[in-house]
Order: C-alpha cells, then sequence, then structure tokens
C-alpha cells in the first residue's frame, strides 16, 4: 500500500501537534495543581488504583465530600494520538473535577496502554478492564455503578465510541451497561474513511494498512446494534471536519434505535477539552445532554 509522503499544511501539522501533545505533568507542579483544585471543590482523592498488572493499568478517583450514595460516575479517558497521555494532566482533569466534583459527581480519570506497545484494539481492551473496576468499586465510593458516563476526548473519544460499539470487550471485561458516553472531538469514528484519503501518519501508526483491522477499529463500522446514549461534541474549527463524521455516525447509528446527538463548538481541539466545566455555556450544554438520560442528573440548569 502507497502512503503520502509529501509535507503536511501547516493546518495539519497543528492538527498533529495538539493530537500528540504530551499531557502529564509532574513533581511539584502537579502537587500545586491538586492544591488548586481542592481549592476550588473539596474532594477526597484515590491515586493510582490498580486495574491491571501493566504500569499504565491505573486510575485515579476523585470522591466528593461529604460521600453521598448512589451518585453518578464520570469515567475519564485521555487524548493525545494513541501515543501520549496522562490521566492526571491539567487539561484532561482540572476543570471537570472543579465542575462536577463540586455537584457530588465521582470522577475518575484512567490510563491505558499506548502505542507502539499497545495498539487502538488492545487500548479499547483497557478500557472495558478499567469500566468494569470503576463499577466494582462504585458501591464502596458512594457511587451507582450504573450511572457511568464514559467520556474521552480525541484518541480518547475514539476509544470510548468504539467501546460502545463492541458489547462483546465490555462483556469479556466482565463489565456491565453504562448510562451514556460522551465523544468530545474525535476524527476517528470512520476509520476506513481516514485511510483511504489523505491523513496524518499517527493514523498509519495507530491503525496499520491492513483494511480488516481499520474496520475493526472504526466505530461506525462496529456499531451493529444501539449502545448507550451518546454525545459527539465535534469542532468546527478543525481541518478534517470532525463534524461531518459525527454526522454520519448518528445517521448511520439511526436505523438502530440508538440516541446520537452532535454538539458543534467553535473551538479548537484543544478547547474542545479544557474548556469543559469552565465555559458556562458549553458545559450546561453537556449537562443538558447527560440530564436527558440521566433524570436525576445533579447539574440541572
Amino acid at each position: 500500500m502507497q502512503h503520502w509522503i509529501r509535507p503536511l499544511p501547516r493546518g495539519w501539522i497543528a492538527i498533529v501537534c495538539l493530537l500528540i501533545a504530551p499531557l502529564g505533568q509532574a513533581g511539584p507542579l502537579r502537587d500545586r495543581i491538586i492544591e488548586r483544585r481542592q481549592q476550588a471543590a473539596p474532594f477526597e482523592q484515590l491515586k493510582d488504583v490498580a486495574y491491571g498488572a501493566h504500569e499504565r493499568q491505573r486510575f485515579d478517583v476523585y470522591l466528593p465530600k461529604p460521600r453521598t450514595s448512589g451518585a453518578p460516575v464520570i469515567l475519564l479517558v485521555h487524548g493525545g494520538g494513541w501515543r501520549h497521555g496522562d490521566k492526571a494532566a491539567d487539561s484532561v482533569v482540572e476543570h471537570k473535577v472543579g465542575h462536577w466534583v463540586s455537584h457530588g459527581v465521582v470522577l475518575v480519570s484512567t490510563n491505558y496502554r499506548l502505542l507502539p506497545e499497545a495498539g487502538p484494539l488492545e487500548q479499547v481492551q483497557d478500557i472495558a478492564r478499567a469500566l468494569a473496576a470503576v463499577q466494582q468499586h462504585a458501591v464502596a465510593w458512594g457511587a451507582n455503578p450504573a450511572r457511568v458516563v464514559l467520556m474521552g476526548h480525541s484518541a480518547g473519544a475514539h476509544l470510548v465510541a468504539l467501546l460502545s460499539a463492541r458489547p462483546d470487550q465490555v462483556r469479556a471485561a466482565g463489565a456491565q451497561s453504562w448510562m451514556s458516553t460522551v465523544a468530545l472531538d474525535s476524527a476517528a469514528l470512520d476509520v476506513p474513511a481516514i485511510m483511504q484519503r489523505r491523513h496524518p501518519r499517527l493514523y498509519d501508526q495507530a491503525f496499520g494498512d491492513d483494511p480488516a483491522r481499520w474496520r475493526d477499529a472504526s466505530p461506525i463500522d462496529q456499531q451493529r446494534t444501539a449502545g448507550p446514549p451518546l454525545l459527539a461534541v465535534c469542532s468546527t474549527e478543525r481541518k478534517d471536519s470532525p463534524c461531518t463524521q459525527a454526522d454520519a455516525f448518528a445517521a448511520a447509528t439511526r436505523p438502530l434505535g440508538m440516541q446520537v446527538d452532535v454538539l458543534r463548538q467553535a473551538r479548537s481541539h484543544r478547547e474542545i477539552n479544557v474548556d469543559l466545566g469552565d465555559d458556562p455555556a458549553y458545559t450546561r450544554a453537556v449537562d443538558a445532554f447527560l440530564g436527558s438520560v440521566d433524570a436525576r442528573w445533579p447539574v440541572m440548569h
């Protein structure tokens, strides 16, 4: 198979940089960030809870103070081009902790194995295992295992959408169905369509050159039965038109009886992530979707 090798236009270079930029922070800076989060919304943190033997199979838990019972849970899956990223990155959790934990929502942010050690098909297995572990711990945290929201950004958005399309992976991990899914700006809902046109090399690294593997990793191809209601948030500013894929995904799943809502945002790929929980109008729109699925959702506007 031939791959294009011409230099990417400047707009594409910006997209690639956003997708693969390392997101982690460490040491004293991370400690200051945690302290700032706790000042904004008092919480108890459980760090590096294991859901598997690999060092990347860990998640952090942010528990409201005081604990309640039957609370909903948001399970966050970070982005980073399937190769980078970290569960504790400020861009992943800060505003989301400040907004949702302060309203009584348990927030869990997970890591997973990365390229080149594990590709998207292995990574989605990790997300399924993390989901199973969250559901097993939920009651002890004062949460309800049936009230889980899967939320991912970028590569993480692809993974949560793919897991929604793969109930076999959910069952294999010992997980139950969850309440809803929020995919924050994925441009990989239709993997074969990406791979058959000009694309950044990061997609070759993630999906290879086998069309059968493309279909296996493609949410639109794998969604054969209705999954939990899904909100696809998409940037109208990106050159690669994630909203076009979101619309196509919604149209393809409609005959299955699956609820897929598309939320367009005039924000950059990064802003789709970091503004959630901070920008009032954008956050209200996401909460409105969650409230439409869960009548007891604690943030109602």
